[in-house]
Parts: structure tokens; C-alpha cells; sequence
């Protein structure tokens, strides 16, 4: 492939393309691959449309002050984003270990971004550059973008737009709001005054000319009382919706003030299919194929984004903060387009790996009403009851399927985003499930029931058990009934705020009751801007201001992980001191009730990954951490204190994400 028709990433492209001072600099964190999956190529392309010249600067080295010159110093401004992921997740685990690959880098090497590279990067620029405008963007800005939990450093962090000294934040799903800002320059406005924009956050030590803004406890306050950071939240998590939202002011010392503009409103089909129809090369920057391409460039080729925004509301995911509760989708024709360009690419196997987005079964609003006057804003499309309002239909879904599935040279078309079971099963007619069944599933549907114990999934956002049983149930008799045999795969989550050792138990007892043996294990994950992440730093529910149970010790972790996984050898020892502690001796023994006989049999014991996990099964405090929660865990499992001083109080992407752990 030819470097024509990619964006200028060298003086020597800027030249060939006639370019002698670019528009904007954008510097990103992941490797350049023109694709609408990538939120830089949306940016960049969506500027370019409306008449504005952009170069690309991918993962600069952020310890030479000159990586940052490369292009030259841009005419109207630098816009800055970590990537597709927040950097610290896509650096480490949830046990905080480094991961040794990077999906978004050549090669699929690490190291090529700093820790927290939105600030980085922003200050990079500011050292070299002292008064171009920086314009923050993508996944890590906008779930910054006021006071925030940082899980890596367990601490209270200031809005990133302070640490990054930069001027702007196009915050959510920046196609709006990122012509605004370079319309605004463009006229000659100053940075310092473009306060007016919505989907952006700015600062300033005048909020006079504010209007009806809502003002948040200040950053000192929270800071101090982890209670009014929970309130705080709360109003934040109150004003998402584009149509009912108010300004929120956040203040600092020193008379500074972070002020965050109601959300852009949503785009319609027709700007939808517009923006995806943009001249994208659908394929990463031809320099990196010596480097062996970009690996998430692979899953992304051949599936097709249908919708963004999410009713769906789960506590552990950010995406009511980014994409927002209201479902925005492509035309059937703009997506068979697309399709059929599929089907022409040399290496296209005749299989569309997908057709979704957040979450693949939401093709429409929850409810009419949305449109106009934007969601709820103090109640749930799902959660805890479906509500009367929904519109479950899966009538738009069926047909976009069945017209793909009709394309010449497509064999197979799969769902691989996840769905919603709890929605499916509102559909009057059970004419998608059966069709998923029979069409879109290859030998295991994968599910996201996260837990079984209805009190962590209250906690959690998610339906009782007894939905996922009926779903189950179902699955099962359409499986029959085609005579297939498909399995259930269902992604599960230990140590959510909630789940003390008494949870975890009852889910091994679920799991041993089915004979299901999860190969993946996930730790609950706190991110920014989620409403778990808040629990599991305040020890407080944000919803009802009542304190929850939260883990935050390695070992009491490590040992909810185990009893997920209790058949393995390895976890034989956490097993069964977690069962002790409970006084679950009945589950110890050789009885067809039991988890794991009295001693150890054969050879475990040894350290090793679960199968296919990729993620560490080894307790996180390891035996020094042992002893130490021996001693001080409440005989009943409700607390367990260890050296990090965890107790009973204690935890999506880009301009325009693909989610890198699609959990519904």
C-alpha cells in the first residue's frame, strides 16, 4: 500500500500534498490506522470535510522535546488524545502489573506511550510551543475531564485539563463540538474565550457571565470527604443527557474554575452515515507493515459499527460519560455500502466478524421521547425493571442482518459485541434470538451476566438472576429445537463493590450446580467516571448515599477470583481458606455439594494463567499478604484487612470509541 491518500505524518508528505502550515497537529497515543473504529482518523477526517488541513503525529517519544516539532508549528492549534484507551488501562492489569503487549502499537509492542500521555503529551507541547492552543480529546480526556478517582495512584486527581495545561476538552463524541472550536479559530476568536461550545470543558477565574450553572463541591472539598465526591458525582452522572444538561462549575484554589458545557446533542442517521462515509482508508499508515501492521486493526477490519450511545446503564462502564444513553445509528444502505466494500478486499474470507457497537441489539432509541426530551433523569432504561416505555423491538436488527447475510461472497455474519439478554427478552416475538441463534452464532454465544447474586448485581446496574436463568432457558430450547449445539459463554466479575466472600461462594455454587468452568476471570476494573469506580473509592453508593462493601485487598481478592475458578489445582489453597473463613465447611469434602475435598489431590499448586485468559490467576498479595488477612478477617468474610488497608470501604473510548472490552 501507498502512502497516498493518508493524512501527512512527515514534512515530506506536507510537501507532496502541498501543505506548507497545517491547521492542526493531532498527536495521539496509538498508532495511526485510518479507520472510523480509530477516533483520531474520525476527528481528523470530519476537519478535513469542513476545510481544515491535519497532520498526524503518532506516539511521539515523549522524552525528546523535538518529537513534538516534527510538522512544524500548526496555524490554528494541537489536539491531543491518549488513544483508543485510557493509557493506564491499556498499560496494566487491575492487579497493576504491566502488560507486555499493546494492541494499538506496531507490532503490538509496549512502551511506546507514557503512563497518563494525554498530559504528557500536552505538556510536551506547551515546553515547545508556549502559546498554540491544545485541544484534549478521546477516551482519557473525557472521563478526566473534572476531579476525578485514579485507581493507579489510589488518589483524588484535579481535572485533567489542569494537569495538561491545555486550554480545551472536546469531551463524549467530539464531531460537533471539534468543527465548532475550528470554526472559532479559524474567525480569529481567542482560545481563552471560546467558552460557549457544548460538549466542551474550559477554565477560567470569571464565571459571571455563567448562566444557570450548577456548582459541585469544590476539588478541596472532595478531596477531604470522599462523601461529597460520591454527591458530586452524582450530579455529574445527573447531567449527561444533551438536552436536559446544565453547565457544572468545579472550583479550585486560587480562584479557578473548571467549567464543563452541556453535552452535544446527538447526530442523526443522516450525519451519521455522512461521517462514516468519509474518505477513511479503512487501514493503518503503510510505514508500520515492516513492524508487522497493528494488531487491533485485525478485529476491527471486517466489522461494521452500526450504533453508538447505550440505555444500558451498567455501573461499571463509562459510557454514559462518553457516548451517552442515546442510541444513534447508520442507514441500512450506509452499512451495505460498507459491506460490499468488505466483500471486495483481497483478504475478506467471507465473514463479517461483526454488527454492533456499545451494545449490537440497540438500533434505536429506548423510547421515543428521547429525542426531544432526552432520558430520564432519574431512572433507568433497564435497570432495576425494563420500563414500561421501552421499545423492545428488534424488527430494524433482523432486517439489517438478513440484508447482510443476502450479500454475495458473505458466508457467515456474526454478533460479536454482545448483547443484551434483558432486552431480547422484551421483544414481543422471539424472532431475533432465534435468528442469533441460527445465523450469527458460531458455537458459543458469548454473554455478560457479570454475577449471580442479586445483591452485587444491584450494585452493578444489572438484571436479577432470574432474567439471565430465563434467557438461559430459552437459549437452550432454541438450540434444541435447531438441533445445534451451541454453548453459553458468560463473562462473570469478582470483587465488585458488594461482593464480599459470601457472593463469591454463591457464584461457585452456581457455577458447580451448571458445570460451567470459566476460562476467563475478571477483577473488577475501577476506571474514571464510572458510578463502581465511585463506590469503590468512597465506600458509598452514589444512588442511595448508603455505605456499600467494598475489597480492596489483594487477597481477599485473589480469593473471590479462585472460588470462580475452583476446580483448578493451583487455587486449591485459596479455595479453601475462603470457605473456612466463611465457615463453609459444608462445601469442603467429597460429596457431590462440595467445591474441593478435605486435602489436596494430585499435583497442583503450581503457578500458571488460566487457560486463554491472558490475565494472572496467582493471588496479587501472594503469601506475604497470607497471614497478615488470617489474622484480621471477620469470621463471617464481611471484612478482611490487609496491608493496603482495605476494609468495608473502598471500582470506553475516544472522540468515537470502539470499546476494547465490550462488557454488556
Amino acid at each position: 500500500m501507498t502512502r497516498e491518500g493518508f493524512l501527512p505524518i512527515s514534512r515530506e508528505d506536507m510537501k507532496k500534498q502541498h501543505i506548507e502550515q497545517l491547521d492542526f497537529v493531532y498527536v495521539i497515543g496509538d498508532a495511526y490506522v485510518d479507520h472510523p473504529s480509530f477516533g483520531h482518523a474520525i476527528i481528523s477526517r470530519v476537519l478535513q470535510a469542513h476545510g481544515f488541513t491535519v497532520g498526524i503525529i503518532s506516539q511521539p517519544d515523549w522524552k525528546r522535546d523535538e518529537s513534538i516539532a516534527i510538522l512544524g508549528r500548526p496555524r490554528l492549534g494541537f489536539l491531543v488524545s491518549s488513544g483508543n484507551m485510557d493509557s493506564m488501562v491499556n498499560h496494566y492489569y487491575v492487579s497493576k502489573k504491566r502488560r507486555g503487549e499493546d494492541a494499538y502499537t506496531p507490532g503490538g509492542k509496549a512502551g511506546k506511550r507514557p503512563d497518563h500521555a494525554a498530559v504528557v503529551y500536552s505538556n510536551l507541547i506547551r515546553r515547545t510551543y508556549k502559546n498554540v492552543p491544545i485541544i484534549l480529546g478521546g477516551i482519557e480526556a473525557s472521563l478526566r475531564r473534572l476531579a476525578h478517582y485514579d485507581y493507579w495512584s489510589d488518589s483524588y486527581k484535579r481535572s485533567i485539563l489542569l494537569d495538561a495545561g491545555a486550554d480545551l476538552i472536546s469531551y463524549g463524541m467530539g464531531e460537533r463540538s471539534i468543527v465548532e472550536i475550528a470554526e472559532a479559530l479559524d474567525a480569529g476568536i481567542a482560545v481563552k474565550d471560546i467558552t460557549f461550545i457544548r460538549g466542551t470543558v474550559y477554565r477560567t477565574q470569571d464565571i459571571s457571565s455563567v448562566y444557570e450553572g450548577v456548582a459541585l463541591p469544590s476539588y478541596e472539598e472532595c478531596k477531604a470527604k470522599k462523601s461529597l465526591y460520591a454527591e458530586s458525582f452524582m450530579k455529574q452522572y445527573e447531567n449527561t443527557d444533551p438536552f436536559q444538561g446544565r453547565t457544572l462549575i468545579e472550583s479550585y484554589p486560587n480562584r479557578v474554575f473548571v467549567v464543563q458545557n452541556p453535552p452535544a446533542e446527538p447526530l442523526s442517521m443522516q450525519e451519521m452515515d455522512d461521517i462514516y462515509d468519509l474518505p477513511y482508508m479503512r487501514a493503518p499508515h503503510p510505514d508500520y507493515e515492516k513492524q508487522g501492521g497493528v494488531p487491533a486493526m485485525s478485529e476491527v477490519k471486517f466489522s461494521l459499527i452500526s450504533c453508538r450511545g447505550c440505555f444500558g446503564g451498567c455501573n461499571f462502564c463509562a459510557l454514559t460519560f462518553h457516548q451517552g444513553r442515546i442510541v444513534q445509528v447508520r442507514s441500512h444502505e450506509s452499512l451495505l455500502k460498507e459491506a460490499k466494500w468488505m466483500t471486495r478486499q483481497p483478504d475478506f474470507k467471507g465473514y463479517i466478524h461483526d454488527v454492533g457497537g456499545p451494545t449490537a441489539n440497540f438500533r434505536h432509541p429506548s423510547c421515543q421521547k428521547q429525542l426531544q426530551a432526552g432520558v430520564c433523569k432519574n431512572r433507568q432504561c433497564l435497570f432495576p425493571e425494563p420500563c414500561p416505555n421501552l421499545d423492545s423491538s428488534h424488527e430494524d436488527y433482523v432486517s439489517l442482518l438478513r440484508k447482510l447475510r443476502k450479500l454475495p461472497g458473505v458466508k457467515k455474519v456474526f454478533i460479536r459485541s454482545g448483547v443484551r439478554f434483558d432486552y431480547l427478552l422484551e421483544e414481543k416475538s422471539d424472532r431475533f434470538l432465534k435468528e442469533m441463534i441460527q445465523y450469527h452464532v458460531s458455537g458459543q454465544c458469548k454473554v455478560a451476566p457479570e454475577h449471580i447474586s442479586d445483591k452485587v448485581l444491584y450494585y452493578m446496574g444489572k438484571p436479577k438472576r432470574q432474567v439471565y436463568d430465563r434467557f438461559v432457558r430459552k437459549y437452550e430450547d432454541y438450540n434444541k429445537k435447531l438441533g445445534l449445539k451451541q454453548y453459553l459463554v458468560p463473562y462473570l466479575m469478582s470483587s465488585h463493590p458488594g461482593a464480599s466472600l459470601k457472593e463469591a461462594i454463591e457464584l461457585a455454587e452456581y457455577l458447580r450446580n451448571t458445570g460451567h468452568e470459566p476460562e476467563q476471570v475478571q477483577d473488577f476494573y475501577p476506571t474514571p467516571s464510572t458510578l463502581s469506580a465511585v463506590m469503590f473509592y468512597t465506600g458509598i453508593d452514589p444512588r442511595t448515599r448508603k455505605s456499600v462493601y467494598v475489597t480492596k485487598n489483594p487477597h481477599e481478592k485473589a480469593m473471590q477470583r479462585a472460588l470462580m475458578q475452583y476446580r483448578q489445582p493451583e487455587n486449591y489453597e485459596l479455595v479453601k481458606e475462603a470457605l473456612l473463613l466463611a465457615h463453609r465447611e459444608d462445601l469442603i469434602g467429597f460429596d457431590k455439594k462440595c467445591l474441593i475435598p478435605p486435602r489436596k489431590m494430585g499435583n497442583g499448586g503450581k503457578k500458571k494463567k488460566s487457560a486463554g485468559s491472558g490475565r494472572e490467576t496467582e493471588p496479587e498479595g501472594g503469601r506475604k499478604n497470607a497471614l497478615k488477612v488470617r489474622k484480621t478477617a471477620a469470621p463471617n468474610g464481611k471484612k478482611v484487612v490487609g496491608k493496603d488497608g482495605g476494609g468495608s470501604r473502598r471500582s470506553a473510548s475516544r472522540n468515537s470509541s470502539t470499546v476494547s472490552e465490550r462488557r454488556r
